[in-house]
């Protein structure tokens, strides 16, 4: 399966409600650079992919810098929807890595809205002084989030991420809803969300500032 074969969008009710839209215009309507929402899904399989294909329509078709483009089930990915949040550039996407696994909802609309905000301002979302850090690094980084619906400081966790993502093109940067995949939980050992895994071994609970996380990457690449 590729990216060249889409599939179609529904047209049923959207997910967002007109004055959730507008609230969000005031983020998404002046966007700097174009996005690409890149979903995989099957939207018959479950009302989750249904619903985040609904979504990021809704996204695509109010606000003019965002562009949803369906692709079918891949055989590589273990949980479905995957959102893919693509910048573009002289007409072909960009991919810096930034993933949500899972349908986005409750607190974690912010989140979506925060990788779209990193990716279109291509990393200008974070500190100053973390991106000259950032330069230091030569070893690929794999950050994954793990939150749920309910999970507010889960939001802040996945700004600082995705923005490190964009920042940086060996970092990668996922965000797990636990809460359509409880054994999420199971296999990282949270007791408390937020939780980022870095590299599959360096766990962090909790809200965490970007000099934090930046900390925690150092330890996980030596």
């Amino acid at each position: 399966m590729n990216d060249n074969e889409e599939t179609a969008v529904s047209h049923e009710q959207l997910t967002l409600t007109a004055d959730q839209l507008d609230q969000l215009a005031g983020f998404l309507q002046e966007l700097p650079n174009p996005v690409r929402i890149h979903y995989w899904g099957s939207p018959q399989a479950s009302p989750e992919e249904m619903e985040a294909l609904r979504l990021c329509q809704a996204l695509a078709e109010h606000f003019a810098p965002i562009s949803l483009h369906a692709f079918p089930r891949r055989a590589n990915y273990a949980y479905y929807p995957v959102l893919g949040i693509m910048g573009e550039k002289d007409g072909e996407k960009v991919d810096y890595g930034v993933r949500i696994i899972g349908l986005p909802a409750g607190y974690q609309i912010t989140s979506l809205i925060a990788a779209i905000q990193a990716v279109s301002f291509q990393g200008v979302t974070l500190e100053p002084l973390t991106r000259i850090k950032l330069q230091k690094l030569n070893t690929d980084v794999t950050l994954e989030l793990v939150t749920d619906l309910e999970d507010e400081g889960g939001t802040l966790v996945a700004k600082t991420i995705f923005g490190l993502a964009v920042a940086h093109e060996r970092i990668q940067s996922y965000l797990l809803m636990s809460n359509m995949f409880p054994d999420t939980i199971v296999r990282y050992s949270v007791y408390r969300v937020p939780h980022l895994v870095i590299n599959g071994r360096t766990h962090l609970t909790g809200v965490a500032d970007e000099e934090t996380i930046l900390q925690h990457i150092g330890r996980a690449v030596k």
